[in-house]
């Protein structure tokens, strides 16, 4: 069966008269019409200075946690992301009121998330794997809260012993 263009028809009418035609003459029902754009009513928002240097802070304190992350590591150890992993979850929980108190600009949020792929970017020997748990939940927690519906695939990967019985060997 051929479905393409038929050669045994040839159509040697000549071009279609449409002079008379009045194209347009009828407008077309208001539902099928272009609306124009609809204004806001409200006043736009103008944040209140506090928010705003709120918000300044943040992006200053997360901008640096990942340089506090790896002084910390370098003067400490494991035990120094340990604690850099409690001091982050005070800053994600102080984020999170924030956020839903309404008053979390983009930038902070952009930020936010910047700081998460950069602080799983280190290069940190951790041995012990409940710190590199720690760290991974904590920048997890960050991440769904601000945004939810994505997933990622940057975490480093735990490596656990295999064999029970290579502990202490």
């Amino acid at each position: 069966m051929n479905v393409g263009k038929r050669n045994d028809v040839v159509d040697f009418g000549g071009e279609a008269d449409y002079d008379n035609m009045e194209w347009f003459k009828e407008a077309p029902p208001a539902h099928l019409r272009p609306q124009p754009p609809v204004e806001p009513t409200g006043t736009p928002y103008v944040p209140d200075s506090a928010v705003i240097e709120q918000n300044e802070a943040f992006e200053f304190a997360l901008g640096a946690a990942p340089n506090v992350l790896y002084a910390r590591y370098k003067q400490y150890g494991q035990l120094g992301v340990l604690a850099w992993c409690a001091e982050f979850g005070e800053l994600i929980d102080n984020l999170k009121e924030l956020g839903f108190a309404g008053n979390m600009f983009v930038s902070t949020r952009t930020q936010a998330l910047k700081t998460c792929e950069e602080v799983l970017k280190l290069r940190l020997d951790i041995a012990m794997q409940i710190i590199l748990l720690y760290l991974s939940s904590q920048v997890a927690r960050l991440r769904r809260f601000l945004d939810g519906d994505r997933v990622w695939e940057d975490y480093p990967e735990p490596s656990f012993p295999m064999d029970p019985n290579s502990y202490g060997k």
